[in-house]
């Protein structure tokens, strides 16, 4: 497992004992929960859904802030490469046209005129087919099957 995906795993681990801890928490105490405010400026009352809620979706907002980072690397990444690309085409594209002295590539956005085909009517002419004969007889007589024996039984005629 790569160590960016073990990473993740866990993070949604964490957050899933989390989601569950605060899931016991709701059940044994239905009441009101308090949450004193930072500078001690009181204490806010709320129910332990909403509680659970508001943690949950905290939570949610460390995750992804902790994946962002990658995300934010990859797309950097692929937009850098296509650029890279983009340009090697370019060289690439120039340099050929130095060579065989030709015109301007076309551009990605023209495309080639449609060709026009006529196709002339065909006439087909009735086929004639001869009648099948059977085939002569066989010269050669073939001879007649014979019954296949078990081993050591006599054959059809044979008295026991």
């Amino acid at each position: 497992m790569a160590p960016m995906r073990g990473l993740t795993f866990l993070q949604v681990l964490l957050l899933l004992l989390l989601l569950a801890y605060l899931l016991l928490v709701a059940l044994e105490n239905p009441g009101l929960v308090r949450l004193p405010l930072p500078l001690g400026q009181g204490e806010l009352l709320l129910s332990t859904g909403t509680a659970l809620a508001c943690f949950a979706l905290l939570g949610g907002a460390y995750a992804a802030l902790l994946l962002l980072p990658g995300v934010l690397r990859a797309a950097w990444q692929g937009r850098r490469e296509r650029r890279e690309r983009q340009s090697a085409e370019q060289r690439l594209i120039q340099s050929l046209q130095a060579r065989l002295g030709s015109v301007p590539a076309p551009t990605p956005s023209a495309a080639p005129a449609p060709v026009a085909v006529q196709v002339a009517p065909v006439q087909v002419a009735p086929v004639q087919v001869a009648p099948v004969q059977a085939p002569p007889a066989s010269p050669i007589p073939h001879p007649a099957p014979e019954a296949t024996l078990a081993p050591g039984s006599a054959g059809p005629g044979a008295a026991g």
